[in-house]
């Protein structure tokens, strides 16, 4: 897998491509080595965990950023993106994750993007889809995740499960969340 492999979006996902091929061609280090931020750059991956038949997707409660994000982490020394994201899917949610068929193994898009706090540095993250069933059962690490919740397409609502394992919805409507990297409206 290759960043060049990557066909961007829009003009943002090809300025990022751009800066992407540039930073790995200068031999600069390109994954994390010591955390929570060094180097200040460095490779990423984030999933979708895409339920196709009911047209949903996972997000995770994340602790340290304080937002409701798709689950994903850092890429080790060496590591292909293709066996981080699995390998992330199996720490964080304990479950056995597979590349969705209609997306592959190849990643939907590439960002760059400079994250918020105390540490902020720049994430260079390859975006997969993996397949999923919301009936499946995923335990999220209640350390850096304690909740999942679900973005569907159908109700336009966020329904979320805590760690304790309460379930709740939240009523403002988040259509526009999904429909923003839709092609087919």
């Amino acid at each position: 897998m290759t960043v060049a492999g990557v066909v961007p979006l829009d003009e943002r996902e090809a300025q990022d491509k751009a800066t992407t091929l540039q930073w790995v061609n200068s031999g600069a280090p390109l994954f994390r080595i010591a955390r929570p931020a060094t180097p200040d750059k460095h490779l990423c991956v984030y999933f979708a965990l895409f339920d196709e038949a009911r047209r949903s997707v996972l997000l995770v409660d994340h602790v340290k950023a304080g937002l409701w994000l798709f689950p994903g982490g850092h890429v080790d020394d060496g590591e292909d993106p293709r066996t981080t994201v699995l390998r992330e899917a199996a720490e964080e949610l304990q479950i056995n994750g597979e590349f969705h068929p209609r997306f592959g193994e190849q990643p939907l898009f590439l960002t760059v993007t400079k994250t918020r706090g105390e540490h902020g540095h720049t994430d260079v993250s390859f975006w997969f889809v993996l397949a999923a069933d919301q009936d499946m059962r995923i335990e999220a690490d209640p350390l850096g995740h304690p909740g999942v919740g679900q973005l569907t397409d159908h109700h336009k609502r966020l329904a979320f499960t805590t760690g304790d394992g309460r379930s709740w919805s939240h009523g403002r409507r988040a259509g526009r969340w999904w429909s923003a990297r839709r092609r087919d409206r």
